[in-house]
């Protein structure tokens, strides 16, 4: 077999149906978010651009305390964790983290790992297998790392149809009395941009005695008081059985976490393999992740702005009639509906608006519901709003792209 033409092949088919990934080489410029250099491929040529699609919500990772505490943990334990937690690995910056998290969740435990994708599918599929005959209760729209942990879990799993309450309450029903369950679901789903029913959720979990797993990744930091997510905005965080986050978006640095009651953190820390032989976050991370954590904690007018500003770009791209699906978060989906359009979007905001946001397409959403997401931060001010309204209201011209 030829190899080299195979992936070749397959490679094509990507670009023909016009979902060839490409990344742009980016620097961050500190202290100037949401500005970037972005390098041209051909050229090598650096320019300034403005970057609408991080999911650094809150420009943490630029935060004078942050890199305060990064770089002091650098110079005083130097850059590597050495080795799993088990060996050698676990350092003081670890420990002070767990418990900011545990305090953040009202928790009495939390456990880090080396990134959200690695927390849900470790825990996921640990948990599964140690409750003997476990079926894992799963929303049609999950994550692909909380898909990943159920499909490894190996046990019996149900899907119910997106936030449909009812549809999880027939399934829940149908299970044998006793049966040990787990409900997956998110607080924010982040390429529809809309919120779970936890507290209808909640409520079935209790009634059929089912664990709730909850994935709040897309809500830590900007939810909630002291940005605990939206089950504590919801006023149910304590009802919830594990709160699974991440480090690496509002919060700025990178690495995942769960926390929940002492033996069920205990449990995944002594039987998870993606935690026990996954090398730990290094010092540096984990101390401006702390800082990151407790600066967020006291800073509600961050949060404040970031929504405003949300909502800000919403009504101004509905003004112009730029397809926004409905949202009530802070994610701001635009319809595009064409892989190859989709793509041609981008590149023209990037090209002539200095505006760099990506595409997102298959297999990230369904074919035929390619989109672009934007990200307002607090950083984003009204000139930055309004260079963003005339790029897209330029590229939709253009492109002659549907209106909404």
């Amino acid at each position: 077999m030829n190899y080299d033409e195979h992936f070749q092949d397959t490679l094509a088919t990507l670009r023909a149906e016009g979902r060839y990934r490409t990344f742009a080489t980016l620097a961050r410029i500190a202290g100037q978010f949401p500005a970037a250099r972005y390098y041209d491929r051909a050229t090598g040529d650096a320019r300034r651009v403005t970057v609408w699609c991080s999911n650094d919500y809150l420009g943490m990772g630029q935060h004078p305390a942050v890199i305060e505490a990064t770089c002091r943990a650098v110079r005083e334990d130097g850059a590597g964790a050495g080795g799993t937690r088990n060996i050698a690995g676990t350092n003081r910056h670890h420990i002070e983290l767990e418990k900011e998290l545990a305090s953040l969740h009202r928790k009495q435990a939390a456990l880090l790992f080396s990134s959200g994708y690695m927390s849900n599918e470790a825990t996921l599929s640990t948990l599964a297998k140690l409750l003997p005959g476990c079926v894992i209760y799963s929303d049609a729209l999950n994550h692909a790392s909380m898909i990943e942990g159920i499909r490894h879990a190996g046990c019996e799993r149900r899907i119910f149809r997106h936030n449909d309450v009812a549809h999880l309450a027939e399934l829940l029903a149908a299970a044998e009395p006793g049966r040990p369950k787990i409900i997956a679901f998110e607080s924010v789903y982040s390429m529809d941009a809309d919120f779970a029913p936890i507290p209808a959720i909640v409520e079935l979990a209790e009634r059929h005695d089912a664990i709730t797993y909850l994935d709040e990744v897309h809500a830590v930091g900007l939810y909630g008081p002291e940005g605990a997510g939206v089950a504590a905005r919801d006023g149910v965080m304590d009802r919830i059985t594990v709160i699974e986050g991440t480090l690496a978006k509002a919060f700025g640095v990178t690495g995942g976490y769960i926390a929940s009651y002492a033996s069920l953190v205990d449990a995944v820390r002594s039987y998870a393999p993606g935690f026990i032989f996954s090398t730990s976050l290094p010092p540096g991370i984990a101390a401006g992740a702390t800082a990151s954590v407790r600066t967020l904690r006291a800073s509600p007018e961050l949060r404040e702005r970031h929504q405003e500003r949300a909502a800000l770009v919403k009504s101004r791209l509905q003004a112009i009639r730029v397809p926004v699906m409905p949202s009530e978060t802070h994610i701001v989906p635009v319809m595009v509906g064409d892989a190859a359009l989709c793509k041609r979007a981008s590149d023209l905001l990037l090209d002539r608006h200095a505006i760099y946001v990506q595409p997102i397409n298959y297999p990230t959403v369904p074919r035929g519901t390619e989109r672009l997401r934007v990200t307002p931060t607090p950083f984003h001010d009204d000139v930055a709003v309004e260079g963003l309204i005339a790029g897209m209201g330029d590229v939709w011209g253009r492109l002659n792209l549907p209106r909404g």
